[in-house]
């Protein structure tokens, strides 16, 4: 008797064949059934968290549902990473993060907790923005050129700011200095802001910072723009050449946030938390929000993050080895 009601207890739980995968498949077309965290591996303020709240915001509207954002700081934005990487793939834990985590950073340490190449489903780049050259005013240099000539006259010499090693700032001089044949000091902050305020100061000679970080003081002549790293001129500075114009090809580099989910996501999550994100990025109001302040929009849909991530890798390796660039 107790082995008949064993078994009518099991058959009960696990329901009639053929129940149990219509009602996981109905499970992921409800998705979010409950409130989805974002991790952001970086502090409140900064770029990558402004990205995220303004998506957890339009994505929580569209689905219904609450979308939070969870800062979790810490070793270059890997600690948060490798979070992500541990909780369920069932789209209720997200990453959004810049290039670092998921295509520098494991190159310049070690230990790091996942592998971004196995453990991630990526599924868009919201937002990209280019690098732009700044001086402070008391340097002569106006532009690529005479930057050029006075790195060949002064080899070694000249500073370059950046917010860290391994920064899309510091990759950028990098790749510079690599194409002109010349060599600048580089001089690695703990973050962007104090490289900035030590550029206003005049303690360091240049910096390759993201476009939004540095527009205001553009814009109010307390930095010089000399050009941008994008392979077209940036909107907001119209009258900025790119580098390709100023004589140095192949320093392309873009400063970009990605979104990405634990590796194995059921397909019908994935497809739409990847259109949600896309339409939450291209809201008119996160749009302009975006734009204005040097933000270039991209949407791309998971296979074509997937293909990006993959290439990105491949270069900044490439760029870490070759310039034997470490994390310290």
């Amino acid at each position: 008797m107790k082995r008949h009601i064993a078994w009518l207890t099991a058959a009960l739980a696990v329901g009639p064949p053929g129940l149990v995968a219509p009602m996981a498949a109905s499970a992921q077309a409800d998705w979010p059934q409950k409130t989805v965290t974002i991790v952001v591996p970086f502090p409140a303020g900064g770029s990558t968290d402004m990205v995220a709240r303004a998506m957890a915001q339009e994505m929580g509207a569209k689905l219904g549902q609450s979308f939070v954002v969870d800062n979790r700081p810490g070793a270059t934005g890997t600690l948060g990473a490798g979070l992500v990487k541990r909780a369920a793939p069932d789209g209720y834990t997200l990453l959004v993060s810049s290039l670092g985590a998921f295509v520098v950073t494991p190159h310049l340490q070690k230990n790091v907790p996942y592998d971004a190449t196995k453990d991630f489903d990526y599924i868009t780049v919201p937002v990209q923005a280019p690098n732009v050259l700044v001086a402070n005013p008391a340097q002569t240099a106006k532009t690529v050129a005479e930057v050029v000539a006075a790195l060949k006259a002064n080899p070694g010499k000249l500073s370059f700011a950046s917010s860290g090693n391994g920064s899309s700032d510091h990759l950028s001089a990098e790749l510079f200095w690599q194409q002109t044949g010349t060599q600048g000091l580089h001089v690695p902050y703990k973050g962007g802001a104090p490289a900035i305020t030590d550029l206003l100061g005049g303690q360091v000679d240049f910096s390759f910072q993201n476009v939004n970080a540095v527009l205001p003081h553009i814009r109010s002549g307390k930095l010089r723009a000399i050009a941008v790293t994008g392979d077209k001129r940036s909107p907001v500075l119209p009258d900025v050449p790119t580098l390709a114009e100023g004589g140095v090809k192949g320093a392309e580099v873009y400063s970009w946030q990605g979104m990405a989910a634990p590796r194995g996501l059921p397909p019908a999550v994935k497809d739409k938390l990847a259109k949600a994100a896309i339409a939450a990025i291209h809201a008119p109001e996160v749009k302009q929000r975006m734009v204005e302040q040097g933000l270039e929009i991209v949407g791309s849909t998971p296979a074509e993050f997937t293909a990006f991530q993959q290439r990105e890798w491949t270069r900044w390796k490439t760029l870490i080895e070759t310039r034997k660039i470490t994390a310290d």
